[in-house]
């Protein structure tokens, strides 16, 4: 069972982001339309939705979106999901010395094509630090964002953020993870940098490393 101890915690959890690049253009006479990596996603209402925020995110980079993919120069290939959660124990007041955050990552996301070595950095988060938890379940969530050139295929970005918490509401994980994303875009080529991502009851978004 979730003791009520943790549903109280409001601290957010940690996103890490890792980006690469070649040479993405700048934005000026460039076009984007944002797809779905997943053909099952393709067309569907929740799909567009978060399609919505990356197409936000794109604009207030300069891009123009383009009036349909086969008429863009970029085309933003994006999928997202959350895995079906692992239940972990712990003593209280007292870290779990076991505890591997990251142990799993690299099984397919639920509803994904997500894939992996784990990042396991063995981070500790505050809301991990309850005293009175017993059994919590955590779950695994991530987004996956490519930008091709369209005309000839070529790879110019490739982004992955992922993070741990207590929720697999994706209403609530992909647009923070969207934001995550696009925090200081595109970042340093190969590099992975933790985002601070909000709890469910605030609106805040950091580089926080």
């Amino acid at each position: 069972m979730i003791l009520a101890g943790l549903a109280a915690c409001t601290s957010g959890f940690n996103a890490d982001v890792t980006r690469f690049e070649t040479q993405l253009p700048a934005p000026t006479g460039e076009s984007f339309a944002v797809v779905a990596e997943d053909p099952a996603l393709a067309g569907g209402l929740e799909f567009s939705q978060y399609a919505d925020l990356v197409e936000a995110q794109m604009a207030r980079l300069g891009y123009v979106q383009a009036a349909s993919p086969e008429a863009a120069s970029l085309l933003v290939r994006f999928d997202y999901g959350v895995d079906n959660g692992r239940e972990r124990v712990r003593s209280t007041g007292f870290r779990d010395p076991f505890y591997d955050p990251w142990y799993g990552y690299g099984r397919r996301y639920y509803r994904s094509r997500f894939y992996g070595r784990p990042w396991g950095y063995g981070f500790y988060d505050p809301w991990f630090g309850g005293g009175d938890v017993r059994s919590f379940t955590v779950y695994t969530s991530g987004i996956d964002m490519k930008i091709d050139r369209a005309s000839n295929g070529e790879r110019l970005f490739e982004g992955k953020a992922q993070a741990l918490s207590t929720s697999n509401r994706l209403q609530y994980l992909v647009p923070n993870l969207v934001e995550a994303m696009f925090t200081d875009f595109p970042g340093n080529s190969g590099e992975t940098v933790r985002i601070s991502v909000r709890p469910e009851d605030e609106n805040t978004v950091r580089r926080i490393d």
